[in-house]
């Protein structure tokens, strides 16, 4: 099974392009995809990534992606992974243009590729609601607790203030007075990623403001765990930091793995840039 591996300032990939009747394996649709991901994500024993990309057809956009974590669980976005994704389609010819429409678990998007400023992907709009995230909360005096900023949470030892947004996927936004780099993710993620309040789980953001210009962030990705990079999750904490005028727009996210640049008018699409690289070729012996 051929594989392409990518990565986006450090969030990896394995992309396969399962289209028919482009595709050599005739079982490719038919596989179990969870356990292929769970196969080839696996470090040291496998390829290694941080997710599995599937290149599919679709009848209502130009391409169709479904993307799958490290653990066999399914997402329903995935902001570096589709930016991959539109690298792999444009440098391979699958598409006639710079600019195209994909298909998501989250809904049509759409992508651009660009030279000053990589690749461009629309995130769609921002959801507030509790419901949406979903996150499930105590409104206690407020019957319309929306959005959901600073609300108080214990892992472990640890006294959170979460503000939370939907980018397709859920999270959890924490700004920290004390460097990120202290922040003890590994021990806390696991807490708040499974934490009650989060019925289909939760990515975990701990974010320092710089400047006006540029947030530092870490993240506990739903299903993968550190990962050195997140598309989605710098997304959520550009629109947080927004929505606490914390930050201009557009504001930059620097993460462990680079910096990506996200754009939001308050009201409309979310826009994440920043680059996308082919790291090599291969083939899977299933």
């Amino acid at each position: 099974m051929n594989f392409v591996k990518l990565q986006a300032t450090g969030n990896d990939f394995i992309l396969i392009d399962v289209r028919e009747p482009q595709s050599s394996d005739a079982r490719g649709l038919e596989r179990d995809w969870s356990a292929v991901a769970r196969d080839m994500c696996r470090r040291h024993f496998g390829v290694g990534a941080d997710g599995l990309l599937l290149v599919l057809p679709s009848e209502t956009a130009d391409l169709r992606l479904r993307m799958f974590n490290p653990d066999g669980s399914e997402a329903e976005a995935c902001g570096n992974g589709l930016r991959c994704f539109a690298k792999y389609a444009v440098d391979s010819g699958l598409v006639g243009s710079a600019e195209f429409m994909v298909q998501t678990q989250a809904g049509t998007r759409s992508v651009r590729t660009q030279a000053e400023k990589g690749v461009q992907v629309a995130m769609g709009i921002p959801a507030f609601d509790p419901a949406a995230i979903p996150v499930v909360v105590e409104r206690r005096d407020k019957p319309d607790l929306t959005p959901v900023l600073d609300y108080p949470i214990t892992v472990g030892d640890s006294e959170l203030r979460i503000s939370c947004v939907s980018m397709g996927n859920p999270h959890a936004v924490c700004f920290l007075s004390e460097p990120i780099t202290d922040f003890p993710l590994a021990e806390v993620g696991p807490g708040v990623e499974h934490h009650h309040m989060f019925p289909n789980r939760v990515n975990f953001e701990v974010a320092n403001v710089i400047s006006q210009n540029e947030i530092r962030a870490r993240v506990w990705e739903r299903g993968a765990g550190e990962t050195l990079s997140c598309g989605s999750g710098a997304c959520a904490v550009a629109v947080v930091s927004r929505l606490k005028e914390l930050s201009n727009n557009p504001v930059e996210i620097t993460l462990p793995g680079g910096t990506l640049t996200v754009d939001w008018n308050g009201v409309g699409e979310v826009f994440l840039s920043g680059p996308a690289e082919v790291v090599f070729y291969g083939v899977w012996k299933d």
